[in-house]
């Protein structure tokens, strides 16, 4: 009696360490998860994503984005990209994707680039010029300016005009919110010239929404086609804050890019 006992302990302690090693593989196996907000948002806007994420066993990090000028916003991105000892899916929003585009450069550990309602610049290229691609962007008339100390200025969105510019998918008291904890980004670095095209030598996915008013959808088929983008999902009806209004899509839609790389 004492060695059936015995035996089946030992079988259940087996099958306990069994399940933590392959919960362990399981977590080793997974890339992390590094999510670059772009402008008039900031790291908060990742919330939802990140709990979707981190329900089907993903680590995700909200990387802050200064938003000053596209070589040292990627800088300080890479910084955060070469701290992580494992591999990594770099996700931008915005002009987050001109800075992950960058900052993915020289850093092996970068498996793919996953593009959210954002620019894929290609070398020479700005936020700016590639927005005045194709006509739809209402964004300009709803800016307010700000003169920065040492020259230059600032952007922001109009509080009153937030919703229906950057999330009109949004309820009006989140909106709300996200206006008033805007992160303004410097003029300069919206005409900056973007660097080696890193979305080249990486595979690339996009995801936007059909009813962006900030970048027009027709810019953002245009870079998915030329990038030769693995995959390109459009929300129907989703506006530039999508990552905002529908945090389930996008989670799957970086899983599915986590997976493949």
């Amino acid at each position: 009696m004492r060695n059936i006992i015995k035996t089946a302990m030992l079988a259940v302690a087996t099958g306990m360490s069994c399940g933590a090693i392959g919960q362990a593989a399981d977590q080793q196996a997974k890339p992390t998860i590094v999510l670059v907000h772009g402008a008039f948002a900031e790291s908060a806007s990742w919330n939802g994503v990140i709990g979707e994420l981190s329900k089907d066993g993903y680590t995700a990090l909200a990387a802050a984005n200064p938003l000053r000028s596209v070589a040292d916003d990627a800088a300080a991105v890479a910084a955060v990209i070469r701290s992580i000892p494992g591999p990594v899916v770099l996700v931008g929003h915005s002009y987050g994707g001109p800075v992950i585009t960058e900052a993915a450069n020289g850093n092996s550990n970068v498996k793919a680039l996953v593009y959210v309602a954002a620019f894929t610049p290609e070398t020479g290229e700005s936020s700016l010029s590639l927005t005045g691609k194709f006509p739809g962007s209402t964004l300009g008339e709803a800016l307010v300016t700000a003169a920065l100390p040492g020259g230059g200025q600032d952007l922001y969105i109009r509080p009153e005009r937030f919703h229906d510019q950057f999330a009109a998918d949004v309820s009006e008291d989140e909106a709300r919110l996200m206006a008033a904890t805007q992160r303004p980004v410097a003029q300069a670095a919206l005409a900056e010239p973007s660097g080696v095209a890193s979305w080249k030598t990486l595979p690339s996915y996009a995801i936007y929404g059909s009813a962006d008013r900030n970048i027009p959808p027709a810019v953002m088929s245009f870079m998915a086609k030329r990038s030769h983008a693995v995959k390109t999902v459009v929300i129907e009806g989703a506006s530039h804050a999508l990552m905002v209004s529908h945090p389930r899509e996008v989670a799957e839609f970086i899983e599915e890019a986590a997976l493949a790389n």
